[in-house]
């Protein structure tokens, strides 16, 4: 499963990153299997009705917005999304130590910006390069839909799939060698190329291949962006009177069910686009 429950230390790398495969609560093969059926006829209905759509393009654009969104969210369970939040905090408690805390929390903002203008560009610039034209062609939603319904059946430990990641982590240490607010612009740079360290959410994937087939470097800088955008606000909790051990243990009681909502998006995203390529 690609779910992450802890950070390990491999080959002598501090910063390696090793997957979790059993968990506390773990989740019958049988559960998981009608999870994986219940979403993927939910997301083939969802497909029936986007085709009947006046402008279809428009409303996949609508479906994969809200889906990076999500994606974004649940990375949050993975290594970085728990250091961002716990090291990215106010110096101590009160509407005045949080006003403080503002500007590190705007760089973090314009980091995770500027990561999605770099990738962005980089992946609409390869799409226009090979000639894609846009989500709603056959080709697009048939590669979607595949990717989709595997790595949804591989969030729901179903089946194993490729998961290439890079293994690491953003550098703790940089926390004592700069200011809190160039650490939060820091970490939002390397957490908004996506690829620097490890993300939790194959729906990684489908973004970034959605974002090669528009073919178009400002849309492809859009749907990394709202990805992005949903990585970035869960660091807004540090704004709220919570103990920094209480935000952790609850991302860690609700490891596995961010694992299945993840499985339950890709393969109802899937199912849609299967339909919506055959129609």
């Amino acid at each position: 499963m690609a779910s992450i429950d802890e950070t390990m230390a491999v080959s002598g790398d501090e910063n390696s990153v090793a997957d979790c495969v059993f968990f506390p609560d773990t989740y019958s093969k049988s559960t998981r299997g009608v999870i994986l059926l219940a979403s993927a006829a939910v997301g083939g209905v969802g497909g029936f009705m986007l085709s009947g759509a006046a402008d279809v393009s428009a409303a996949l654009w609508s479906v994969l917005g809200v889906a990076a969104v999500a994606g974004g969210v649940l990375s949050t369970w993975s290594p970085c999304g728990y250091s961002s939040i716990s090291l990215l905090r106010p110096n101590g408690r009160g509407v005045k130590e949080a006003i403080g805390w503002l500007p590190t929390f705007a760089m973090h903002g314009l980091g995770y910006a500027a990561g999605a203008v770099i990738l962005g560009t980089l992946l609409g610039a390869i799409g226009a390069i090979a000639g894609f034209t846009g989500i709603a062609s056959t080709i697009a939603l048939t590669v979607l839909a595949i990717i989709g319904l595997l790595y949804g059946a591989h969030q729901l430990d179903l089946v194993r799939a490729p998961y290439p990641q890079r293994r690491a982590q953003v550098p703790h240490d940089a926390r004592n060698r700069f200011p809190k607010w160039v650490i939060g612009g820091l970490y939002g740079l390397s957490l908004g190329l996506d690829y620097l360290t490890y993300v939790q959410t194959p729906l990684l994937y489908m973004m970034t291949l959605a974002a090669v087939f528009t073919g178009n470097i400002p849309a492809a800088i859009a749907i990394i962006a709202l990805f992005n955008l949903g990585r970035y606000l869960p660091v807004a909790v540090n704004l709220l009177p919570c103990k920094d051990y209480a935000i952790q243990a609850w991302l860690a009681r609700n490891q596995e069910r961010a694992a299945m909502v993840d499985g339950a998006i890709l393969a109802a995203l899937g199912a849609a686009f299967a339909v919506l390529a055959l129609i």
